[in-house]
């Protein structure tokens, strides 16, 4: 452990080692610094391993006691992960998590439909509104990737590098771009990605 993170890096690795299992016996390592706010609207499922620097967020726009953040089995989230949700978001089993990803069902105000708010309003005055996220299992998000709200990510889908996405993505697709398109999907008959 020393050769690989060296003595100052080796005590933080024990420290954030100690720190997992007395706050969150059920994970496999939690990196400090984390921030987590309103614990008690997350869920984290068995197995789960984060960078250094994540943050994540319950920010419930109702009274219920439900769930906003659920994270299945053996999710894995790298360093600088910032997911925050207001009513849902559900990232499924083995997923994984390049670093500087950005996952949210939030949006300061309403830009669709009835009732839109003004650009004359300050933003951190307009009501909260909410669409919820789903990734589904085995889903690959590559580094500074941004998912919005009301997406729903297919299993085994690949999100390369940068993508935002917008729009809700099929199952056993790679997607790249901003905004997020299909280029690649998975033929099981001859067990290859193919270009569209």
């Amino acid at each position: 452990m020393y050769k690989r993170y060296g003595i100052r890096g080796g005590i933080k690795l024990v420290l954030s080692f100690i720190f997992t299992k007395l706050c969150f016996p059920q994970a496999r390592l939690i990196r400090l610094p984390f921030d987590i706010r309103n614990k008690h609207r997350i869920k984290i499922g068995k197995g789960f391993t984060t960078g250094f620097g994540c943050r994540i967020e319950a920010q419930p726009i109702d009274n219920n006691k439900n769930y906003c953040i659920e994270i299945g089995k053996n999710v894995q989230i790298n360093d600088y992960v910032h997911i925050a949700s207001g009513e849902k978001v559900i990232i499924g089993d083995n997923v994984l998590i390049a670093s500087k990803v950005y996952i949210s069902d939030i949006n300061h105000g309403s830009y669709t439909g009835l009732n839109q708010d003004s650009p004359l309003l300050a933003p951190v005055l307009r009501k909260l509104s909410t669409k919820p996220v789903i990734i589904e299992n085995n889903v690959w998000i590559g580094e500074g990737v941004c998912i919005m709200p009301g997406t729903c990510i297919g299993a085994g889908t690949i999100i390369g590098a940068s993508s935002v996405v917008t729009k809700s993505i099929e199952p056993y697709s790679i997607v790249v771009g901003n905004p997020a398109k299909v280029i690649k999907k998975y033929n099981f008959e001859s067990q290859t990605w193919v270009t569209l």
